[in-house]
């Protein structure tokens, strides 16, 4: 397991830590963005009788976003550049999960949201893997939001069948 650099200045320290808290904070708005109308929406849908209520989200991504931005620093404190592969993973994951929330919340697609978070399961597994190569409570950081994924696509493929004229596509 490589060992970070003790003689890393406070300069690249903290542009780092900008850098890696800055793009988890805009995925973050990202997502919040696209679910502007969620709670709407999501009330409105026919619910699986196990579906968490809409003000549990809020709470758990904005903990699960804090997570993953810590887990990103850690495993750049021990690489030292921000294009390591497993960061490219973590920014890939990024994009998949800010997406998400457009895909299902303001165009209603419902398979394609399915598909979306399924691959974003996929890199989050990925990203797990990599991470545990460099620092492994930057990997430990990352299997809370792994599960959360995990029971959000269920709940995607629950909420796509149970609403097919909502979610069409």
């Amino acid at each position: 397991m490589p060992v970070a650099n003790p003689i890393i200045s406070r300069e690249s320290r903290v542009k780092a830590g900008i850098i890696l808290f800055g793009v988890t904070s805009l995925t973050a708005f990202i997502g919040s963005t696209g679910s502007i109308q969620a709670g709407s929406f999501y009330a409105a849908l026919t619910q699986p009788t196990w579906a968490p209520p809409a003000w549990l989200f809020g709470p758990v991504w904005t903990t699960l976003y804090i997570m993953m931005a810590y887990s990103g620093y850690r495993m750049w404190r021990r690489t030292l550049t921000l294009t390591h592969p497993a960061l490219r993973l973590f920014y890939g994951q990024l994009f998949l999960n800010g997406l998400w929330s457009w895909v299902f919340f303001v165009w209603h697609w419902g398979a394609l949201a399915l598909i979306n978070i399924l691959i974003l399961l996929l890199l989050i597994a990925r990203l797990i893997q990599s991470a545990r190569h460099i620092d492994d409570l930057s990997a430990f950081l990352l299997l809370p939001y792994a599960l959360w994924v995990t029971f959000a696509a269920v709940l995607t493929w629950a909420l796509w069948q149970l609403n097919p004229v909502s979610l069409a596509v």
